[in-house]
């Protein structure tokens, strides 16, 4: 039988395809063909098994921009009985739009016409910009930042969009199936739920015709659910979060979580930014870059720290001990300043739990570990904290096995912050 059974996230096959005009861009190390999913259990079951054919292939494509599809499946060979074959398009078609292309020749003649036809939905929010592969023998790495109308830049944009926006529920059907792929217990969402908004992630790139034209290919997207905040304004929730992997590890989930966040700074009526039920991986991102905001904040480490800003817009960080040492102690002392902190907490618009996790990153990066007073002063800190967030857990322990828990989550916290801290150095 085992000659008859595919691994589905092995078998499926999902394609990103540009026009021809637009590959001619790319860097030779570019490609964007032939990636598989990460998951497949919400769609073909637990055991992710496929039954019934031979040398099996589920060749998925999407219109690198507009997401329109092109489904074909192969095999070798079937099974003689029918009653245990799978039907593998009739269970895909219960999870993407049925209007997909059926023929390769159709679906490459709607990829053509949606390159010089589509453009992204809603409101551009953000942008930013990557060096050409092909410009890093020109000593621009990949990584560098470029101004947008530098001939090596290649230009990404995050587009803002909600229900209401004109045709954005017909490309999020298309683009939903990537939640299922590559978030692990990752669902739909329900278009009866109005309140729903969306930050979608481009490539825009620039073909070379006379006269130039620009192109957009999708990277990835994050959904947002927008709460009441008592008395008059909002909150949002980072609920799903996806860069397909083409454009992983380049530094493009931390550009797109640092534009969500741009937004909720620049709109009076949100409150705060909160994620739910982050993954590991999300969770390091989200704390890699919340870290460094506050690092880079210039205001908030002087009145923290009580130190001054070196003229380049950062600051010069110091061990942090007793006053004669330092010459002065900052708000973070520690202990920290509750009233100061709650006042930059919402100016910074952080969740409570997230920013008070990452002051005591912080202090921990200036803790002098000679300091014996400072040391003890952040210990308490983090228990405390600790211990009203676990406080249901805890109150039920005698109170040498409450210290003793105490103790050891404070070590594995410390530890925690050390390989947080470490991934920004």
């Amino acid at each position: 039988m085992a000659q008859w059974t595919a691994d589905s996230n092995e078998a499926l096959t999902l394609s990103l395809v540009r026009a021809p005009k637009d590959k001619e861009v790319l860097g030779e190390n570019e490609t964007y063909e032939e990636f598989h999913p990460t998951f497949t259990y919400p769609i073909f079951g637990e055991d992710e098994k496929i039954y019934g054919y031979n040398d099996l292939v589920v060749d998925l494509r999407f219109a690198s921009g507009s997401l329109t599809q092109f489904l074909d499946i192969r095999h070798s060979a079937t099974l003689a009985s029918s009653s245990t074959i799978d039907d593998v398009r009739g269970t895909l078609e219960k999870f993407i739009p049925t209007n997909y292309y059926k023929t390769e020749e159709a679906f490459l003649g709607r990829v053509e016409e949606d390159a010089d036809a589509f453009r992204p939905l809603g409101q551009k929010i953000y942008s930013y910009t990557r060096a050409a592969p092909s410009s890093a023998a020109k000593g621009k790495g990949v990584a560098t930042a470029l101004a947008e109308d530098d001939k090596d830049a290649v230009v990404f944009e995050v587009w803002h969009a909600t229900w209401k926006t004109p045709e954005f529920k017909e490309y999020h059907r298309r683009m939903q199936l990537f939640i299922l792929l590559y978030i692990e217990a990752g669902s739909y969402i329900s278009e009866d739920e109005e309140v729903w908004e969306f930050v979608v992630l481009f490539q825009k790139r620039k073909r070379r015709t006379t006269p130039m034209t620009e192109t957009y290919h999708f990277v990835g997207y994050s959904s947002i659910y927008p709460f009441y905040c008592f008395p008059d304004k909002i909150r949002l929730r980072l609920s799903q979060f996806v860069i397909l992997p083409p454009y992983q590890h380049q530094g493009h989930g931390s550009a797109l979580y640092t534009s969500i966040y741009q937004y909720a700074l620049s709109q009076p009526t949100i409150s705060e930014l909160t994620v739910e039920d982050p993954a590991e991986a999300f969770e390091d991102l989200r704390d890699r870059n919340d870290l460094k905001m506050l690092l880079e904040h210039t205001t908030f480490m002087a009145e923290g720290f009580g130190e001054s800003s070196n003229g380049g817009g950062r600051v010069e960080r110091r061990k942090m001990g007793r006053a004669g040492k330092t010459g002065t102690k900052g708000r973070l002392g520690p202990p920290a300043d509750k009233a100061w902190l709650e006042n930059w907490r919402r100016q910074l618009k952080i969740a409570g739990r997230q920013f008070h996790r990452l002051v005591e990153m912080l202090i921990q990066m200036h803790l002098d570990p000679t300091d014996l007073r400072a040391a003890r002063a952040y210990r308490l800190q983090v228990k405390e904290r600790l211990y009203r967030f676990n406080y249901e857990v805890l109150v039920q322990l005698d109170e040498k096995e409450r210290l003793e828990k105490l103790e050891e989550t404070f070590q594995s916290v410390r530890e925690d912050y050390q390989r947080i801290i470490n991934m920004i150095h």
